[in-house]
């Protein structure tokens, strides 16, 4: 047998790759699940993911299930996608989000995508030109940092205002761009802060990035989950004053993240995007990257065309009512305070300083595991330390058993 060992390998790995991917929510609640204490009997509370569809009470639209099964047994939709995704998909999509708009979007505007993540992927890659840099919110998305860091794109960050319904700090956006700046990502519905810009402010989003020659990447996974007194509105609506690149998947409110199924929306009614070539590195990219499954693809119309409202709205008042017990049981943990009602996901401030043992919101997330079989996310993956998400989209008993459990987590850790 030869011995290689002298042998002078030349392959080496990427450290990009590794730098980015720990700057997501799925490495840290890898690490916070690996805490978990395995004699515990106890099930595990899952407050710390966005997937629901595993608890029966929020399970998909039969239609929806319907439609795959129709669009499998057609036959129709067993060949390769084009690099774009096929028409009635596009067509349907462009309907669908033409609903909310003052003007028309175009099949050709729509771009198909393996759900919301590749649609990020797909934005900070075609934007990420040589000494480029992008504005981030700051608590924010960590996907956006961890395609930032990989694309070598500079990241600001800026501030998101709590005392002000989590409002974008405008002045701080206009300090930290330059004239090579790209963009600006606004997420709307808020994830992770849960809040819901008004029209008012989503247009002077729009003004500021027109004076700045800005495009505004409006993330919109969680468009209308929301049940407080600001109602949605898409960024889209202001694609007049400056082009916005619109990122939207079936994932959130169909209840279907599984099916993996997203798009790029090229909202700019000028053709900004196309003059600048922009449309054009679009379709380079996903000329060299996957398609998502033509079969999804080929359900697409009915599924957007005939969920009745009947469905998203039971879809809604369950996760009115699981956030109302989320912040009313909240005010009864001394440790924990939520500065304002949620209106899609909730952010819970922690004050370790009440707390004997607890150095940060890591800490506290890792010894809620390995103790009570909780997860929650700490503020960290999302930018912003000593805080927490809570995510209620869980069925009604595992919620109310969740807290409990972080309530006795609290009380036996609270200071003397």
């Amino acid at each position: 047998m030869e011995n290689y060992e002298e042998v002078k390998w030349q392959f080496k790995p990427n450290k990009r790759v590794n730098t980015a991917s720990q700057i997501t929510i799925r490495g840290v609640l890898n690490a916070i699940m690996s805490a978990l204490e395995p004699s515990d009997a106890r099930p595990v509370i899952p407050l710390g993911h966005g997937d629901p569809s595993a608890f029966p009470c929020f399970r998909a639209s039969p239609l929806a299930e319907d439609a795959i099964a129709n669009a499998v047994r057609s036959a129709k939709f067993n060949s390769y996608s084009p690099t774009v995704g096929i028409l009635p998909a596009r067509r349907a999509i462009a309907e669908y989000l033409s609903r909310d708009l003052p003007y028309k979007l175009s099949p050709d505007d729509v771009f198909l995508t393996i759900g919301c993540s590749q649609a990020i992927e797909v934005a900070m890659t075609v934007l990420a030109r040589p000494g480029a840099n992008i504005l981030l919110p700051k608590p924010g998305f960590p996907y956006y940092e961890a395609h930032a860091a990989f694309n070598n794109l500079e990241m600001r960050h800026f501030e998101l205002l709590a005392d002000r319904g989590w409002e974008v700090d405008l002045d701080e956006v206009e300090s930290l761009a330059d004239e090579n700046t790209v963009a600006i990502v606004i997420i709307n519905p808020g994830n992770p802060c849960g809040n819901v810009c008004t029209y008012e402010h989503l247009k002077k989003v729009a003004e500021t990035a027109r004076r700045l020659g800005i495009v505004v990447i409006a993330d919109e996974a969680y468009a209308h989950l929301t049940f407080g007194s600001n109602p949605f509105v898409p960024m889209a609506t202001f694609g007049s004053i400056a082009p916005v690149l619109t990122l939207g998947s079936i994932s959130k409110r169909w209840m279907v993240p599984g099916w993996r199924l997203g798009w790029l929306v090229a909202s700019d009614p000028n053709g900004y995007l196309r003059k600048t070539k922009i449309i054009e590195c679009i379709t380079g990219f996903l000329n060299i990257s996957s398609d998502p499954a033509t079969f999804i693809q080929g359900a697409i119309p009915q599924i957007l065309e005939k969920t009745t409202n009947e469905f998203f709205d039971k879809i809604i008042n369950l996760l009115r009512e699981s956030a109302d017990i989320c912040f009313e049981k909240i005010k009864e943990i001394n440790c924990l305070n939520c500065p304002q009602k949620p209106e899609g996901s909730m952010f819970v401030k922690l004050n370790t300083s009440l707390l004997e043992g607890i150095d940060n919101d890591l800490d506290f997330c890792l010894k809620l595991a390995k103790e009570e079989s909780v997860v929650v996310l700490p503020g960290r993956a999302v930018g912003i330390t000593d805080w927490l998400r809570v995510t209620f989209a869980i069925d009604s008993s595992s919620l109310a058993d969740g807290l409990k459990r972080m309530n006795t987590f609290c009380k036996r850790h609270a200071k003397k």
